[in-house]
């Protein structure tokens, strides 16, 4: 089998972490270092160790992709595959990624289906079915999303949360403004009527009596 000798290795000026790798005093093509660690000038190389080392080269190119994709949030296995996917990397490289990262722990549908329930809860609350329906958008089966919702806030709960966090922007609303308001707000966070109703008197209830305390306290001044 016909072999060839590297004769250089040079560091990319616009990427340093990959290299282009030269063959018989030609370039030939280009590695990140990482699989490129174990060549040196002077060795040869036949055609399956090229092949592999493309291969591998592949591999990393797709792992390092994901590892940007993760690094500024926990992302579901789904919305990993699709991003790849948009970037044009082979189906088999992908998969082969994604089971490198489920066995590192660094792709877990458990783990991402928790963590989003406990953002929304604290953050922008609505809905266990809305919660539920945005889970499944994110590709986590039903078994997962059970479990996750189990550390979840009842309804009633999240209304109330959801509905306070609206309440200063409907303040000076008369009842029936503020009602249709409030109640099209926690609507659209995926509340049915019968938890919206009683969370929209209780919040228009404790308004009005912040305002008649601090009416009350101005009174006194």
């Amino acid at each position: 089998m016909d072999e060839k000798r590297v004769t250089a290795i040079t560091a990319q000026k616009r990427n340093p972490n990959r290299v282009n790798v030269f063959l018989d005093g030609e370039y030939s093509f280009s590695l990140s270092r990482i699989v490129a660690a174990w060549l040196e000038p002077g060795k040869t190389l036949d055609q399956k160790q090229i092949d592999n080392l493309l291969e591998k080269d592949g591999e990393e190119k797709v792992l390092q992709s994901s590892m940007r994709l993760l690094s500024p949030r926990p992302r579901s296995e789904k919305e990993v595959r699709i991003r790849l996917q948009q970037k044009g990397y082979e189906p088999g490289t992908i998969d082969l990624v994604v089971e490198k990262l489920r066995s590192a722990n660094m792709l877990r549908d458990d783990q991402f289906a928790e963590l989003w329930v406990e953002s929304r809860n604290e953050f922008h609350p609505r809905s266990q079915r809305l919660m539920r329906y945005e889970l499944r958008n994110k590709g986590i089966d039903d078994q997962k999303i059970d479990e996750a919702l189990k550390t979840s806030a009842q309804d009633l709960d999240l209304a109330l949360k959801a509905a306070a966090k609206a309440a200063r922007r409907y303040q000076g609303l008369d009842w029936l403004e503020f009602r249709t308001k409030m109640s099209a707000h926690l609507a659209r966070r995926g509340f049915t009527y019968d938890v919206i109703s009683p969370t929209v008197k209780k919040v228009w209830n404790e308004m009005q009596g912040e305002n008649n305390q601090l009416e009350n306290e101005e009174l006194e001044k």
